[in-house]
């Protein structure tokens, strides 16, 4: 038998609500809710969903904005020993399907006041799974959670769960047009949660606003912030005007985005107007951010920058703190930082040797806190993992104080607007339509987005198509962050000497010069 140490992921997140009781843990729009009510509710919802059939070797999507209930829900099915597997929050119903499918959910925590038609479309088609509804209008569901909760009467909380329970599915796009789910038991959960305090910079009791969706990177900063008392501000979804209002009106020391959120910050007509004193730490990631915008910032904002670099795979990998971005030594502005502690790091060639000092190489790494693999996908988890180390798919290389510059990708992912989109998805989305012969997707450059998605299509002889209908396509089969934001025809597509789509020197034509680096 073997010997496992340490505390599972939900026994942590009990215990830092059990600390802090009168103080307040979450708020949304004015409402608040203390430490000693979040455990309480978590208590009751483990009765509602035990007696529905959740615990061990079960698992439970969740479709939600950002809200306490829905995190809380989250935890009490990881307490009764189920997985949590969150729903992409823009994600297309096609992609929503197959991740139920392919996981196996037999629940859904379903946000309601936002996802009601998603919801019942997913129940059309899963007629056994049992649809946990949250928010106003959950009144209109069988399960009500709230309601079924105030009806369980009080509950005392309990952690069922074991370290090495499979905890999490976080699933990624594929560049086969499979999405993968990287699967990590409630200790590697614990591991993150670990690197992620030892690595940032975190004000000593944080007021952490969550304008990210916290079903993704945003929610990695929850349990650190809950662990030092601290406050965890939602908000529904990004506005420039009421993000800057927030952090004035709420004294918000503490935030993580997108670099295209801060640059819709730095855009704001009133950014000079409020009082942004308060920040302590801006955290920033998920896609590339132009050195001119981030200097931008640090003059406009402040020196409270902190760049995080992770994947789906392992978050977190390195950090740059706020001390090397300086403005002074414009070239650190380009790093992605220095590995976490408890992630090993090397830059290896493709024979899995590690490369000269300041030769690029593949980024790998070995972390308690890495994916044990793909959800039934034994031949993608055996690459990934090929000799110990997962392979990032990054290239980047060290300066001497070991500092990770991200110069390229092994693969063809774009990310757009801090979210992972694969060519080859869209490109087959495109080629269902009558009219098209061939396409390519790659990323070009763009002010906002960072990279946007551009398609490159070759029609059929005699064929037309307008470009806004292949756009409505593949935004219906794929949802609106795969669809391109442009799309040009061409005769034929450039071709390597083996026949295949060159896609290098397809962007070449569009990047003109510039360095294509995406962190």
């Amino acid at each position: 038998m073997s010997q496992l140490s340490g505390p599972s992921y939900p026994s942590v997140a009990l215990a830092a609500l059990s600390r802090h009781g009168e103080r307040v843990a979450f708020r949304r729009d004015g409402a608040d809710v203390r430490y000693r009510e979040a455990l309480d509710w978590i208590g009751r919802m483990q009765a509602v969903m035990a007696a529905r059939g959740v615990g061990r070797g079960g698992v439970v999507a969740v479709l939600s904005a950002n809200r306490w209930d829905s995190w809380c829900a989250g935890i009490a099915a990881q307490a009764l020993g189920a997985a949590v597997t969150p729903l992409h929050p823009i994600g297309s119903l096609e992609s929503h399907e197959f991740q139920l499918r392919d996981a196996g959910v037999t629940a859904l925590v379903a946000d309601v006041d936002v996802y009601r038609d998603r919801a019942g479309e997913l129940a059309a088609r899963f007629p056994e799974l049992v649809v946990f509804a949250l928010g106003r209008a959950a009144s209109e569901h069988a399960n009500d959670l709230a309601a079924l909760a105030r009806g369980a009467g009080a509950q005392r909380a309990r952690d069922l769960s074991r370290p090495d329970d499979l905890a999490s599915l976080n699933y990624t796009g594929g560049t086969t047009g499979r999405s993968k789910g990287a699967w990590r038991p409630g200790s590697a959960l614990v591991h993150s949660t670990l690197a992620v305090c030892a690595a940032f910079e975190f004000p000593r009791r944080p007021s952490y606003l969550a304008v990210a969706p916290i079903s993704h990177v945003a929610g990695s900063n929850v349990l650190p912030t809950l662990l030092q008392g601290g406050t965890v501000h939602l908000l529904g979804g990004f506005d420039p005007g009421r993000v800057l209002e927030t952090i004035e009106r709420e004294r918000i020391d503490f935030t993580l985005m997108v670099p295209t959120m801060i640059y819709a910050l730095l855009d704001h007509p009133r950014l000079a107007s409020h009082d942004l004193s308060s920040l302590d730490l801006v955290l920033y990631g998920a896609s590339p951010m132009s050195p001119t915008r981030l200097a931008e910032a640090l003059e406009h904002i402040g020196p409270v920058f902190s760049q995080l670099y992770g994947q789906t795979e392992c978050y977190p990998i390195a950090a740059l703190p706020k001390a090397d971005h300086d403005t002074a030594r414009p070239g650190l502005l380009a790093a992605c930082g220095f590995p976490v502690l408890g992630c090993a790091v090397r830059l290896l060639d493709d024979a899995g040797l590690e490369v000269p000092a300041g030769e690029p190489g593949e980024i790998c790494v070995r972390a308690a806190h890495a994916m044990s693999g793909y959800w039934r996908q034994p031949e993608l988890t055996a690459e990934a993992l090929a000799g110990g180390w997962l392979h990032t798919g990054d290239v980047a290389r060290a300066d001497d104080e070991g500092r990770l510059y991200i110069v390229d990708r092994k693969k063809d992912m774009i990310v757009s607007g801090g979210f992972n989109v694969y060519p080859r998805e869209v490109e087959d989305v495109l080629t269902t339509h009558p009219s098209v012969s061939a396409a390519a997707v790659i990323g070009v450059p763009d002010d906002k987005w960072g990279e946007a998605v551009k398609a490159v299509v070759v029609l059929r002889p005699g064929a037309n198509v307008a470009p806004d209908d292949l756009i409505a396509l593949v935004r219906e089969h794929k949802g609106p962050v795969m669809a391109p934001k442009s799309v040009d025809f061409a005769p034929q597509l450039p071709v390597t000497a083996l026949g295949k789509p060159d896609k290098k020197a397809l962007r070449a034509r569009y990047w003109q010069g510039q360095t294509r680096a995406v962190h």
